[in-house]
């Protein structure tokens, strides 16, 4: 698929709040990448260097038509492609010009990678004494494991993530998307934001330089003295480590009182009752009923008030011990029910619940509609050959920016690009001659 990263009709975004910041991403699939589409989604200029002729694996990954995957499209929207051997001597050149210029390098090779290509931190820190290095990997730079390789699923079953997910009489399961990878993603945009903060604030305080200027500055607040090396100024997102990070009080408790969590499929351990239920035409609802008052409310919605007025059953404790009897109670009432029936009565009395809803429909909800959380795009699908085709993908739903600023949805600029659609534009402006521009594009053809 093409869609042309440069639209003249692109939309034209409001607030953005990373306008004037630059970052070069050197990552592959989809955790650097995730960081890079935040960054690029609030106005930062993202320049995504992919290999030679393949790009992004991203690009043929859930590939269902053309030559681009709609989830290259999505993770890489706002970004600009240029296409570089970081193997070669041109291709380390050209990435150390852009790196000069840049306030943030992504990257989530394996450690030791860039260090082998000759692209260290020694020699980034050359080109640019005030470059914002983030360094996305399986295990993390440092450690016994930091070498090892590892996707998302290998990094969520480390971090003991995945014991968490499924039945507790089946295998664990993973989930639907790679969770691992976009909040680790999420990670490293946010140590990105933190770093770039940090520098503005030495600045403010009566540093010289400007961003992406690379200028070696000396801070004055609080007798800090020189600005912080490279070391200090590295982001290190481990994917297991922030998949152990959102697992709450899993470790306090098993460290205080030896308590091992278990699988709940449905439910949330040592909370009742909260489930998801099945309801007529094979569609199901997420009601949570656990609240002490709202647990009384909804046991009447669903005509049992002997429950509601059972003393064993007052307090969280005591329905968790019950949660069997109070899911087949709950069943009973929503499986003769459609969605909307049981939903129309849950909010009649106030209580937590919702559809599950489906691709089908989320891509017609209302309240993403009105947060324009769902927006079309136009994508033209290109064959094998590299050709245009006669067919253009109208009105293609893609999901908004996230978070809101000011109210709705920021609008996607542009998709994410064609390989290599701005190597020749971005090199020139790095200050390479047109010689050596030339010389990359054949040698990376």
């Amino acid at each position: 698929m093409s869609l042309d990263p440069q639209q003249d009709d692109a939309p034209q975004a409001g607030f953005l709040p990373l306008d004037g910041v630059r970052v070069l991403e050197l990552g592959n699939y989809i955790a650097a990448p995730t960081a890079g589409r935040m960054l690029a989604d609030f106005g930062a200029e993202v320049i995504k260097v992919e290999r030679p002729r393949t790009g992004d694996e991203l690009r043929n990954w859930k590939l269902h038509t053309g030559t681009t995957s709609l989830l290259f499209r999505t993770i890489n929207r706002n970004k600009r492609s240029v296409v570089l051997d970081l193997r070669s001597e041109a291709g380390r050149e050209a990435v150390l010009a852009l790196v000069r210029d840049s306030d943030v390098l992504l990257e989530n090779f394996r450690p030791g990678t860039l260090e082998r290509w000759g692209l260290g931190p020694e020699v980034l820190e050359e080109a640019n004494p005030e470059l914002v290095l983030v360094r996305v990997s399986a295990f993390g730079q440092t450690g016994p494991l930091a070498e090892r390789p590892g996707f998302a699923a290998v990094a969520e079953a480390h971090s003991g993530f995945r014991d968490l997910v499924g039945d507790p009489d089946r295998p664990p399961v993973r989930v639907g998307v790679s969770i691992g990878d976009s909040i680790a993603g999420m990670q490293a945009a946010f140590g990105a934001c933190m770093m770039l903060f940090e520098r503005e604030r030495r600045r403010s305080a009566g540093a010289a330089g400007t961003p992406g200027s690379g200028a070696r500055t000396e801070s004055t607040a609080s007798g800090a003295g020189s600005s912080p090396t490279l070391a200090q100024r590295t982001v290190d997102v481990a994917l297991h480590e922030a998949m152990f990070s959102v697992l709450e009080s899993l470790v306090p408790d098993y460290s205080a009182t030896g308590t091992l969590r278990r699988r709940t499929g449905g439910r949330m351990e040592g909370i009742a009752p909260t489930n998801a239920y099945l309801c007529a035409g094979g569609r199901s609802v997420v009601i949570a009923g656990n609240g002490d008052g709202i647990f009384s409310r909804y046991m009447r919605v669903i005509g049992r008030p002997d429950l509601a007025e059972r003393e064993d059953l007052q307090t969280n404790a005591g329905r968790w011990a019950a949660r069997d009897e109070l899911d087949e109670a709950i069943g009973a009432w929503t499986t003769p029910r459609s969605v909307e029936e049981v939903l129309e009565a849950l909010e009649a009395a106030d209580v937590p619940a919702g559809p599950i809803h489906t691709a089908a429909d989320l891509v017609r909800d209302p309240q993403l509609l009105a947060r324009d959380m769902i927006q079309t795009r136009d994508v033209a699908v290109v064959d094998h050959a590299g050709e245009d085709g006669d067919a253009v993908l109208r009105d293609i739903a893609f999901p908004g920016i996230t978070p809101v600023l000011g109210g709705t949805s920021l609008p996607i600029r542009t998709l994410g690009p064609d390989l290599g659609a701005d190597t020749a534009d971005v090199l020139a402006r790095a200050g390479l001659d047109e010689e050596t521009v030339r010389r990359i594009e054949e040698e990376t053809r």
